[in-house]
């Protein structure tokens, strides 16, 4: 469903009652997948490590999503770049940087 289309249909007061039940339940949908998948893998890293190793935590293994807010094209590009870079890929093309 997009955004629009769910903006047409949901007012004001099911959106409160849905912001509700998260605060009162915790994250719903990939969110909470992601918290799931974490827990899941903290008790098996723990389980499976050796005396004296670190404990592992949950947060250990969440996906960071945003947080450093909006970025600009050129920080974007700059993000594409060393994730090439990074898998070895090599730049072709013009510099539109000069």
């Amino acid at each position: 469903m997009t955004v629009a289309c769910l903006d047409s249909q949901l007012d004001s007061y099911e959106l409160t009652e849905w912001m509700v039940i998260e605060k009162m339940t915790g994250p719903l949908g990939r969110r909470r997948g992601d918290i799931q998948a974490a827990t899941i893998a903290a008790a098996i890293a723990n389980a499976n490590r050796g005396k004296g190793g670190r404990k592992f935590k949950v947060a250990d293994f969440l996906i960071p999503y945003g947080g450093s807010g909006r970025k600009s094209p050129q920080q974007m590009l700059a993000a594409v770049k060393d994730i090439n870079r990074s898998l070895g890929g090599v730049e072709h093309g013009r510099n539109p940087d000069g």
